[in-house]
């Protein structure tokens, strides 16, 4: 896509103005001469709800945007207003990227990519004979596919309200043409970790607790041992207190700032066509998250 002009990018979704993905993408842009500006549209500070997303992209594609990055609510409803979607996106029922070319708009999934990449390069040769999966919710299956990508042989999803981990346990079984009685997908219940980690080899953890506004751990730590690899898709903070706790505990462990930039160099790929530095990406995110933690102690010190 990249050409002499600029790319115009768009992120959408509620709550989207501090999003880190924009300044990300145009710090690797800059990196590599692209001229790239990539704005939030943020549904809450415009006081728009999801039921104008049709109106967005309209508008997307009259203003010129040749891209956007699609996050909650709307990584669903966006799929019947595109003309194409990737079977990835499709069979995950979900999009995150939008390509805008002329006549057309093309859908993607990244984030089941991004965390596919992320382990691979943050894990390498992890076990993954059984993992859980802690968290059924969007993001939850887009890591669950992920995870049978890299070789997981039995997964089990866990999740507070067990109806959505058998839904999406279901979902699993049908797009992977996996009888429903086959164990290698199966729902389990939260007062089973005690049993699934005793003999799991690791646990990704797809729910918000532990973010700054749900401080916390997600389960009783006591439950952590050495061989047991924790991953954590929770960025802000980087250093949840699960995996100050697994790490602790003698575990290895994946960060979510890992997936945030695996997500980001598979966008920038197909949006500029051209190849990112992950490892530079990845710098300037720490960078980003740096700054936000020193700004935030700032202020608290100051109350």
């Amino acid at each position: 896509m990249h050409s002499n002009r600029a790319i115009l990018m768009g992120l959408v979704g509620t709550g989207v103005t501090p999003s880190l993905t924009p300044p990300m993408h145009m710090a690797e842009a800059r990196e590599q001469g692209i001229p790239l500006l990539f704005r939030p549209i943020d549904l809450t500070a415009l006081h728009l709800g999801a039921d104008r997303l049709p109106e967005i992209l309209d508008w997307a594609e009259k203003l010129g945007y040749d891209a956007l990055n699609i996050t909650h609510p709307c990584k669903q409803s966006v799929i019947p207003l595109l003309t194409s979607v990737d079977p990835l996106a499709r069979s995950l029922g979900a999009v995150n990227t939008v390509l805008l070319t002329p006549g057309a708009r093309i859908g993607y999934n990244t984030d089941t990519t991004g965390f596919e990449r992320a382990f691979r390069e943050g894990l390498p040769d992890a076990p993954t004979r059984h993992v859980v999966l802690l968290g059924a919710g969007g993001a939850g299956s887009a890591v669950a596919d992920a995870l049978i990508r890299v070789g997981t042989t039995h997964l089990t999803i866990v999740d507070l309200d067990p109806e959505r981990a058998e839904r999406l346990t279901q979902e699993l079984n049908e797009r992977h043409a996996i009888s429903a009685g086959d164990p290698r997908i199966h729902a389990g219940a939260m007062g089973e970790l005690r049993s699934l980690l005793s003999t799991a080899d690791g646990i990704v953890h797809c729910t918000p607790v532990g973010m700054h506004d749900h401080p916390g751990t997600p389960f009783d730590i006591s439950l952590l041992r050495p061989e047991l690899w924790v991953a954590d898709i929770v960025y802000r903070p980087l250093e949840t207190e699960l995996l100050l706790a697994a790490r602790s505990a003698g575990c290895r462990t994946l960060d979510g700032g890992a997936m945030a930039v695996g997500q980001a160099v598979d966008t920038f790929r197909l949006v500029t066509g051209n190849e990112p530095d992950a490892a530079r990406m990845h710098q300037h995110f720490q960078s980003l998250i740096n700054d936000e933690e020193a700004h935030s102690e700032t202020w608290r010190s100051q109350q």
